[in-house]
């Protein structure tokens, strides 16, 4: 969190939006602070899940834009965590510090566990419950209507102001680069079946493993994007976060693996056309400069501590190298999962 934001949060501000909700944080357990506060809460005993966004990061309309979907998605049998009334019957409450506001809500806590990189249920089986989970995801968002308030589309990403967050002295090449594939995104069609209301964020953190399906959370990035990037991020940090000190021989071999059993899934809930499946290196490209931004917006560059340096670095090194993370056969691939999808 940005040390200004978080000079203005405190224990009363963390209170009050508990008391909207009429939850305990006597035990409470803080669960992040990198763009919300995010924290394990109960009521009746029951754990539920308090997140609380500052005004700076987003509007008030563009939280109720992300609750409203989920809801949504939820009703539509996708295992995604309900969002909670507050005790005055809304999605989201307001409390107020100085000049700004933070935005809290409240969704039921996600059954399961996390799944680590190192564990061995992060396989074939885990990456295609993945790719069915986010097909289903998208098959039904197709028919959503957006009730008020709209959720930004891709490109009006902040983070793509990449001269505000990054030195044109240091890091001008890796600027017009990622200026060019945000340029060549643009010229894509948009179609009901290529585009519409995406998660954008779906990573191992951000779903929990129970009795064989998945349960998506954290929807803060969602946004109106391209379908085929919810498919690029869950194969970049895949690889990113499993094999990143790995050489790229060793990422690609891994990779195959993990996107021909995620289409596998995918492509039971939901189709998608070979053509876009073949364009993932130009999303997972726009995935390598927003990390390289964001953490350059969050981090204080000068004191990072070993592992951030360590972090920025690896992607710094393959941008100017102009290194993929991950380099595939895609029209091998595509053969492999109709392969299997006709056996």
């Amino acid at each position: 969190m940005e040390k200004w934001v978080a000079d203005l949060f405190n224990e009363k501000v963390l209170e009050k939006a508990a008391d909207r909700f009429s939850v305990s944080i006597k035990e409470s357990k803080k669960l992040g602070d990198f763009e919300n506060y995010v924290y394990q809460v109960t009521k009746d005993g029951i754990p539920y899940i308090l997140r609380i966004t500052h005004s700076s990061h987003r509007e008030k309309s563009q939280v109720e834009a992300e609750l409203n979907w989920v809801n949504f998605l939820h009703s539509k049998g996708v295992n995604v965590s309900l969002v909670k009334h507050s005790n005055n019957q809304l999605l989201v409450e307001e409390v107020s510090v100085g000049n700004s506001s933070f935005f809290a809500c409240l969704f039921e806590k996600a059954p399961g566990h996390p799944v680590r990189e190192k564990e061995e249920l992060f396989g074939p089986d885990l990456f295609e419950k993945w790719g069915k989970t986010i097909g289903k995801m998208h098959k039904v968002t197709k028919g959503y209507k957006t009730k008020g308030s709209r959720r930004e589309r891709w490109e009006e990403e902040e983070l793509f102001n990449f001269k505000h967050y990054l030195s044109s002295e240091n890091d001008q090449e890796i600027i017009d680069r990622g200026n060019e594939i945000i340029n060549s995104i643009k010229e894509l069609v948009e179609t009901k079946d290529s585009f519409g209301l995406i998660h954008s964020d779906i990573h191992p953190g951000n779903f929990f493993y129970h009795e064989g399906e998945i349960y998506v959370f954290d929807f803060d990035d969602s946004a109106y994007h391209y379908f085929i990037s919810d498919i690029a991020i869950p194969l970049y940090y895949s690889i990113w976060w499993k094999f990143r000190e790995e050489d790229l021989e060793t990422r690609t071999r891994f990779g195959e693996e993990f996107l021909t059993n995620f289409l596998k899934g995918y492509l039971q809930e939901n189709l998608i056309d070979e053509s876009w499946i073949k364009k993932i290196p130009l999303f997972m490209g726009l995935r390598d400069m927003t990390l390289y931004s964001v953490f350059h917006k969050k981090w204080d560059i000068e004191k990072l501590s070993e592992e951030e340096g360590k972090l920025l670095s690896q992607i710094r090194e393959r941008l100017v190298r102009k290194e993929p993370i991950v380099e595939l056969d895609y029209q091998r691939i595509i053969r492999l999962v109709n392969q299997e999808r006709h056996n």
